[in-house]
């Protein structure tokens, strides 16, 4: 398959799974305090890739440990706990949406940093795809007044975070094979998480069933949502643009509103239409 075709198909596996990730948080969060769910995540990330991947840690050069510290940083450490610490007060629907902000931050970022080119179209992709996610967040924030929205501040640096690494990866990263980026990333990260988690108090908590019962969601979100899919993701970034791989955070908040359907938090006529409006924000962006 070719990959103008091939970058359609990475873009629509990683909505499906990054869209299930909120939902998982969000049950995570049951039994977990924030620290201990980003961490427990990363941990689980890690180990895995270590097992499938410590091969292709040889690949990598000492001139790319500076940047996937970076992107280590910036694509996963601190996102998660900003994500995970956001959903003690946001719902998860609403999480995914102010995810959407991403692909702005990034070409804005691209830019302004990087010097990248960019298209007329692109902006006005953009454009549109701002405009349904901010018809989902105000119908949201009518939805559900009860929420803290403070805490939308910490969905933004994230979103602020990803588009630091996707233009990283595409700048500094592009000889390195995603599992060699994947890898080298949580081999970074594994010892930060792993102190983390020891002082969140993890350990203690873990003796408790409400807390074993919650881990699985936590397994399945380290090992499908962070590790394989920044595979995937890393992959879509060298076939594509950093604004295209990032505009999957336009079809996120779709897959996340029917998870929210199922666990009753409600989907609006106005959200179907702020949907259809960030798919047709996704089509402009990566079109050439």
């Amino acid at each position: 398959m070719e990959n103008k075709n091939l970058r359609f198909v990475y873009l629509a596996i990683l909505a499906l799974v990054w869209g299930s990730s909120f939902i998982l948080i969000k049950r995570g969060l049951l039994g977990l305090n924030p620290f201990q769910l980003g961490s427990l995540r990363i941990v689980f990330a890690a180990l895995f890739l270590l097992i499938i991947g410590f091969n292709s840690i040889k690949h990598i050069q000492l001139r790319h440990w500076k940047y996937l510290a970076l992107t280590a940083c910036f694509g996963t450490f601190v996102p998660v706990f900003l994500f995970s610490y956001a959903q003690t007060q946001i719902s998860s629907t609403i999480s995914a949406i102010l995810n959407s902000l991403t692909p702005l931050n990034t070409l804005l970022l691209g830019i302004l940093l990087f010097k990248v080119d960019f298209q007329r179209r692109q902006i006005f992709g953009v454009f549109f795809g701002l405009v349904g996610s901010s018809l989902l967040i105000l119908n949201g924030a009518a939805t559900h007044p009860d929420q803290n929205y403070a805490y939308a501040i910490l969905l933004i640096l994230a979103s602020i975070c990803y588009a630091l690494n996707v233009n990283f990866i595409k700048r500094y990263l592009s000889d390195l094979s995603p599992l060699s980026i994947t890898t080298g990333n949580f081999v970074v990260m594994l010892v930060p998480a792993f102190i983390v988690l020891f002082f969140s108090g993890f350990f203690a908590a873990v003796q408790v069933k409400q807390t074993q019962d919650v881990i699985i969601y936590i397994a399945i979100l380290g090992v499908v949502g962070t590790a394989l899919a920044n595979i995937l993701f890393y992959r879509l970034i060298q076939i594509s643009s950093p604004v295209f791989a990032s505009s999957v955070t336009y079809l996120i908040p779709v897959v996340a509103f029917f998870w929210g359907l199922l666990d009753n938090e409600g989907l609006t006529f106005i959200q179907l239409i702020g949907a259809a409006i960030i798919m047709f924000g996704v089509y402009l962006s990566a079109k050439k």
